[in-house]
C-alpha cells in the first residue's frame, strides 16, 4: 500500500543548514524516535489492525538511513511547531566518560597556552590562533550593511601584523583583548551585557580568553535561536513539504506504515455515523453505522478523528502513525482538558449553590480555580487522591464563598447548604456525574465548533455554562488547533487517500442494504 498522492518537491536543502546546528536542542533524537516507532509498531499491539502488504525484509543500512530520516523529519517538526524551540548547548552528564576527557583535553590546552605565556620570551603561538578564531566568529555575526565594524574588525585583528609584533616583542596582547570585548559588547544581545561586563572584571589572560570564548558561544547561539525565530513563519510550507516527503520514504520501506492511522480514521467514522444517525428519522437507527455513512465527507471525520486523540488511552493503545511526533503535545492538552473541566465543573456547582451573589463579585472566580488548579497538580499520577482532594477542594470552596459573602453583606452559607455543595464538588469524581457530563460536552462541542471554523479570525462562541473558564478554554484551543491544523497540511493527502476508501466501502454497503431491501 505504498502511495504517494502529492509527491512534494524537495525542500531538504534548505533545512539542512539548520539541522546541524540545532539537533543539540533534542535530547538523542534518533534513540526517541526509533523507541516511539517500536512502541506503536502496528504488529505489535493487535491482531485485529487491517493489514495492507506485507513488509518487505530491509538491511540495516536502509533501517539505519530512514531512522536519520525520521529524525531529521522530527527537528523540522520541532521548529515549525513548538514556538518556545530554541538550540542550548550540549551538556555532558557530570561524571561521564565523554565528560572526563573534554575536561581534560581542555586542561590540557589551556595549561599549554599558560605555560607558553610564561616563558621568557612569552610565545604567542597559541594565543595568536586563539586571535585568529576569536576575529572569525566576530566576523560571522556581522550582517552585510556592518561595512565599517567589519573594517575595524579586520584592521585591529590584522594575523600578519600581530606575528610580526610578536616576533619583536611589540605585542600588546591586553590591548587586543580590550578591542574584543569591547566589540563583543556592540555585537551581543542585551541579555548577553552581564556577561560582557564579568570579562572586563577578569584580570589573567588565560582564564579571560576562556571566559571568551564561552560568551562568544552563547553569542552564537543566540544568532541561531534568532535566526530560527525569524524564519519559521517561511519555514512552516517548506517544513510541511519536507515532513510529507520523509514520510513518504518511510512509507515505501515500511508499506504497513498507514495501519494505525487506517484504524483511527475508520473508526472516526463510524462515530460520525451513528451521531449523525441519531438525528435521523427513526428507520435508519436499524444500521447506525452505515445509515450515516452517504452523508460524511472527508474534512468533518478528519475533525472528528481529532477529537477522539483528546480521549486517546496512551498506555494500552499504540498512537496514529501520522501523528505520533504529537503524541507528547496531544497529551498535555488532554491533561490540560481534564483539569479544567473538574475546574469547570466546581465552579458551575458553586455559583449554582451561591445564587446570583457571587457570579459578578469581581475576583471571585480566580480565586476559586487558583485554589482547584494547586489542590489538582498532579492529578494524572497513580499515587493521586482524586477523591480526597475534591474533598479538600470542597472545604476551601465553602471557606472563600463564606469570606466573600460575608465581606458584600450576604448571610454565609448554613451547615446544610455546605454539605450540599461539598457533597455536588466530590460526586465530580465519578465519570457518569451528570454535571461533568455535561461540561465535557459543551468543551467537546467548542473544539469542535473551532476546528469546523478555523480559517476564520474570530473564535466560535463560548457555550453557556464555560463563561467562567472561558480564557483558559480559547487558549488550550488555540494551541490544539495550530496543532490540527499543521498536521492536516502535512498529511492530508494521506488521510484523503484511507478516507477515500472508506467512505466508498460504507456507500457501498449502504446501496447493498437498500437494494436487498
Amino acid at each position: 500500500m505504498s502511495q504517494n498522492p502529492d509527491k512534494p518537491h524537495s525542500s531538504e536543502e534548505k533545512l539542512s543548514g539548520l539541522e546541524d546546528g540545532q539537533e543539540e536542542s533534542l535530547d538523542n533524537p534518533d534513540q526517541f524516535i526509533r523507541k516511539r516507532i517500536r512502541q506503536s509498531a502496528p504488529g505489535s499491539h493487535r491482531d485485529d489492525t487491517p493489514k495492507s502488504s506485507p513488509p518487505r525484509p530491509v538491511s540495516i543500512e536502509e533501517l539505519m538511513e530512514t531512522a536519520k530520516g525520521v529524525t531529521n523529519m522530527a527537528l523540522a517538526h520541532e521548529i515549525v511547531v513548538n514556538g518556545d524551540f530554541q538550540i542550548r548547548p550540549a551538556e555532558l552528564p557530570e561524571h561521564s566518560l565523554e565528560k572526563k576527557v573534554r575536561d581534560i583535553v581542555h586542561k590540557a590546552f589551556w595549561d599549554c597556552l599558560e605555560a607558553q605565556l610564561k616563558e621568557d620570551p612569552p610565545t604567542y603561538d597559541h594565543a595568536i590562533k586563539l586571535l585568529g578564531e576569536i576575529k572569525e566568529n566576530l566576523l560571522s555575526f556581522l550582517l552585510p550593511g556592518h561595512t565599517r565594524l567589519r573594517s575595524q574588525i579586520t584592521e585591529v585583528l590584522d594575523l600578519d601584523l600581530i606575528k610580526q609584533e610578536a616576533e619583536n616583542g611589540a605585542l600588546d596582547i591586553s590591548k587586543l583583548v580590550e578591542f574584543v570585548i569591547g566589540m563583543m559588547g556592540t555585537l551581543c544581545a542585551p541579555a548577553r551585557d552581564e556577561e560582557i561586563k564579568k570579562l572586563k572584571d577578569i584580570n589573567e589572560i588565560v582564564p579571560l580568553f576562556r571566559a571568551i570564548f564561552s560568551v562568544l558561544d552563547l553569542m552564537k547561539m543566540d544568532m541561531a535561536n534568532f535566526a530560527v525565530s525569524s524564519i519559521r513563519p517561511k519555514l512552516m510550507q517548506q517544513s510541511a513539504e519536507y515532513e510529507r516527503k520523509k514520510f513518504q520514504e518511510f512509507l515505501e520501506k515500511q508499506p504497513n506504515s498507514l495501519d494505525l492511522v487506517t484504524r483511527w480514521l475508520q473508526e472516526a467514522a463510524d462515530d460520525l455515523a451513528k451521531l449523525r444517525c441519531k438525528m435521523l428519522p427513526p428507520h435508519c437507527s436499524g444500521d447506525g453505522a452505515t445509515g450515516g455513512a452517504s452523508a460524511l465527507c472527508s474534512t468533518a471525520v478528519q475533525n472528528q478523528a481529532y477529537l477522539k486523540l483528546l480521549k486517546w488511552d496512551h498506555v494500552n493503545r499504540p498512537f496514529p502513525e501520522t501523528v505520533l511526533m504529537d503524541q507528547t503535545r496531544f497529551q498535555e492538552i488532554q491533561l490540560e482538558l481534564e483539569q479544567l473541566l473538574l475546574t469547570g465543573t466546581v465552579l458551575l456547582v458553586t455559583f449554582s449553590a451561591a445564587g446570583p451573589a457571587l457570579v459578578d463579585m469581581p475576583g471571585f472566580a480566580e480565586k476559586i480555580k487558583t485554589v482547584v488548579k494547586v489542590l489538582l497538580t498532579g492529578m494524572h499520577l497513580p499515587s493521586f487522591n482524586l477523591q480526597e482532594s475534591l474533598a479538600t477542594i470542597g472545604e476551601k470552596v465553602c471557606a472563600e464563598v463564606n469570606s466573600c459573602l460575608s465581606q458584600h453583606g450576604f448571610a454565609p452559607f448554613s451547615a446544610e447548604r455546605e454539605t450540599g455543595l461539598k457533597g455536588q464538588i466530590q460526586a465530580a469524581a465519578n465519570p457518569d456525574n451528570t454535571i461533568c457530563k455535561l461540561i465535557d460536552s459543551r468543551i467537546e462541542k467548542f473544539l469542535e465548533n473551532y476546528l469546523a471554523s478555523s480559517h476564520q479570525k474570530s473564535l466560535p462562541a463560548v457555550p453557556g455554562g464555560l463563561g467562567p473558564i472561558q480564557r483558559e478554554l480559547e487558549e488550550i484551543a488555540v494551541k490544539y488547533v495550530r496543532l490540527v491544523n499543521y498536521n492536516k497540511m502535512v498529511f492530508s493527502p494521506y488521510y484523503d487517500a484511507v478516507l477515500g476508501k472508506i467512505l466508498t466501502k460504507g456507500e457501498s454497503q449502504l446501496v447493498g442494504k437498500s437494494e436487498e431491501s
